[in-house]
């Protein structure tokens, strides 16, 4: 039986209550997938070239899509695209692209194949600018939302849509905005977890209101 709580709406303040007394927003409160997602990965900062990558790709397949959907084809991904190896990626030819459009396991749509390829290669030029995680985490805010309701969570930002320029100019694709913001969000850069969430404050960096 899934492990939910009997409180079937959010609160006054936009959380629901698990089983286990732990307040999570309403997208994680449900799917023991994205609950566990929440609980250990989302939110925490991601550091290091290869990690960072694997976010960035992830995001661009999750654009128009559910997250629950790229969670699920998570090591599918990882599998096709040699675990997000930069220089692996970088380094794929045709073959490859009709070898990925060939996996059922992944999102198999190719605008959304080659720009994880192209991303790769723009990854690999970033070394000489100290690398594609400084460059994420240098569009840190000065502060960070602190939503009490699902409906407070901003979906862009000005740092969102400066990174995306900055990324676009850098030859990546599939990296609006949009994309940019849930990228922030993940890899911690900025802390939306709703207010009343047990994990607002978890990744260090910001505190809790």
């Amino acid at each position: 039986m899934e492990d939910v709580s009997p409180i079937d709406e959010p609160t006054d303040n936009g959380v629901i209550i698990g089983a286990d007394g732990l307040a999570r927003p309403p997208w994680a409160a449900r799917d023991p997938l994205l609950r566990e997602y929440y609980d250990t990965e989302w939110g925490m900062p991601v550091r290091g070239e290869q990690p960072m990558f694997e976010r960035v790709s992830l995001e661009g397949f999750q654009a128009g899509l559910s997250w629950a959907t790229i969670l699920r084809k998570r090591p599918a991904f990882r599998e096709a695209f040699h675990h997000f190896d930069p220089d692996a990626v970088a380094a794929y030819t045709e073959d490859d692209v009709a070898r990925l459009l060939a996996n059922a396991g992944i999102v198999r749509n190719q605008a959304k194949i080659r720009a994880a390829i192209t991303n790769a290669r723009a990854t690999v030029d970033l070394r000489e600018e100290g690398g594609l995680d400084a460059f994420v985490w240098s569009f840190q805010p000065e502060t960070t939302p602190h939503p009490r309701t699902p409906a407070e969570v901003p979906t862009t930002s000005p740092e969102s849509v400066a990174l995306s320029k900055a990324l676009r100019r850098k030859g990546f694709r599939f990296v609006g905005p949009t994309t940019m913001f849930a990228l922030m969000e993940a890899v911690g850069v900025v802390d939306t977890h709703l207010v009343g969430s047990h994990r607002r404050g978890c990744s260090g960096i910001w505190q809790r209101p």
